[in-house]
This record gives C-alpha cells, structure tokens and sequence, in this order.
C-alpha cells in the first residue's frame, strides 16, 4: 500500500511516499480503506519535532518511533478480525488515531474499541476525516467550563480547526455570548459558527479590549495567561492548546490551582468511542458542520504540510487517497 513514510526529524521535505505492506488486522481489529485523512499541528510538531525533549523522550531519542503520521481519517472497512462484534466489511467509518498515528495511508488497522464508529450519513469522506481531531481536542476544552450560569467565553484563533470546533460546541453547550478572534475575511464564517462578537486581531490587540469573560480559549497557542489574565473574571479560566513558552502553561496549571482566583488549564485529552458516537450524533442533528480549506492528494502532503505551518489554514487540510466526491 502507499504511504507517507518519515524516518527522521525535521522539514516537510523529511516525508517520503513509499510503499509499504499492508496491515493485517488482529481478531479484535477492523482493516480500514482509508479515503481521507488530514494534516493538522500535531502531526507537524512531532514530526520537526516542535517539542524536542518531549517528543523525543516519549516517543524516541535519535528517530521517530511511529514512521506513518496522521490521526484523522474516514473510509470503508474491508476485513475485520474474528472477534470482532459491531462492525462488518462494507461499513463507513470515521474516526481518530490519535496515539498511534498511521492515518497517512491506504490502510490502517484499529482495534474496534478504539475512537471510531460509523460515518454521519450526511457527510463525504473528506467532510468526516476533518472534523475528528478539532472536535477530540474543542470538547475536552469545552467540557471544563461550567455552563450551568451561561459563561461568556472567548477564542482565540476561531478558525482553526481547534478554535471553529469550540464556538460550535460552546454555541450547543449554550454559552451566554461567544467573541471569536480572527481577521476580518473570515466574520461570517465564525459567526455562521455561533460566534456573537468577532475581533479583527490584525486591528485590534483582542487582550486589550476592557471585558471580562468566564474563559478565554487561546485554540492557536499564541498568546499567554500573562496577557490574558487581565480578561478573566475573578474566578475565570484560561486554556490554551499549546505548552507555552518553557512549557509554562504546565507550571501554571499546578501554581493557579493553588494561588489566586484565575486558573489555567491544560486539559490531557482522552480519546473514546463515546465521544465519536457523540459527535457523530451533533453532525446528523445539523448541529455541527465541517470547515475545510484545501484539499489534497496524498502525493502533494509536503505541499500540504507546508501550508499547514503557514499557520493561516481556516478549519482544516484534509488528504485523499484518491477521488471520492
């Protein structure tokens, strides 16, 4: 099968496409035909790696322990191993690997208890790969924010796929007013989204605006608690997807739980199938929808990786194997 292959850190230019033998699935694995995946952050930071001692601590020192990237995917289950119980050949999915990667390929084999289920049926491969990561990272922000009182919340890199992913869930979770950060071309989409107020952040320094919120959700990692801190309400909390400079925001979590009224949190997400069921049932319902800016073949991923560390996608850069609109 093909694949893109990468056995060392570095450049996009690092990635390969190779041809790789096929995955066989265990009994209680389904083999996936995967039609679309995407690239997102994660897979470029812990391909260059963006967090070398972690990463290299974690996964491995001198070379990368898992030579196929990619967490997202959508596609056909074509053979399942003998113990496997709710899936059947023929079956669309959608679904993450988001520990083990391996989604940047023809094929890919997951146990049946991992974070898959089958495909919303209004939605296109393409459409269902790009919404798996953004809304695995959006909820486990979401979810620490207490709703009971209508919050007001703001975020902060709103068309990212992170960000677009929780001015939806925030909108459903029913927030009392919603100000999304972007620049100005991209205002109807967030507010299409749910956002109630938007910020031209290339006009307008967003954290010093004079309001005060319940949370602020930095989506992109590129501000601070420092700067934001003077946005929170007394007991307000401030999330951020990113370690932050010296890893600080894991300090900060520690520190703020014990000092002082404003927190930061730095939520460790936990992929389920619970939460792909959930999510598969906000798509089908039309409370949630799929933001996508380009599309490309597997060929092109170093093009696609490229654009991606532009840091100027809008939702996400979703992959095809090959044409299935």
């Amino acid at each position: 099968m093909k694949a893109i292959v990468y056995t060392e850190y570095g450049p996009p230019e690092v990635l390969h496409l190779k041809e790789v033998p096929k995955p066989t699935p265990k009994k209680n694995e389904v083999l996936i035909k995967i039609h679309a995946t995407t690239v997102n952050r994660t897979d470029c930071g812990f391909r260059k790696p963006e967090y070398p001692v972690i990463i290299r601590l974690t996964r491995r020192i001198f070379k990368p322990k898992k030579a196929i990237l990619g967490r997202e995917l959508a596609g056909e289950v074509e053979a399942i191993g003998s113990d496997v119980q709710t899936f059947k050949p023929g079956d669309k999915v959608f679904g993450l690997s988001a520990n083990n990667f391996g989604a940047h390929a023809e094929y890919i084999c997951l146990p049946e208890e991992s974070s898959i289920t089958t495909m919303p049926v209004n939605m296109s491969y393409e459409e269902a790969a790009a919404v798996c990561d953004g809304l695995f990272l959006g909820m486990n922000l979401i979810r620490k924010i207490d709703f009971t009182n209508k919050p007001t919340i703001l975020i902060n890199g709103a068309t990212g796929s992170i960000g677009s992913a929780c001015v939806q869930l925030a909108k459903q979770y029913g927030a009392k007013k919603i100000t999304a950060v972007c620049t100005a071309k991209n205002f109807d989409l967030v507010k299409s989204l749910g956002a109630d107020e938007v910020i031209d952040y290339t006009k307008e320094d967003f954290t010093s605006i004079g309001k005060l919120y319940d949370a602020v959700i930095d989506a992109v990692g590129k501000s601070s608690f420092f700067r934001c801190k003077k946005l929170l309400k007394p007991k307000g909390i401030y999330f951020s997807t990113d370690l932050g400079y010296l890893s600080q925001n894991v300090f900060l979590v520690l520190i703020t739980a014990i000092i002082g009224g404003k927190k930061v949190k730095f939520p460790i997400p936990k992929e389920s199938k619970a939460d792909m069921i959930i999510f598969k049932e906000l798509i089908e319902t039309g409370k949630y929808k799929a933001v996508i800016d380009r599309t490309y073949p597997l060929e092109q991923i170093i093009e696609a990786t490229k654009y991606v560390e532009t840091a100027q996608k809008i939702g996400n850069v979703v992959i095809t194997m090959e044409d299935h609109h």
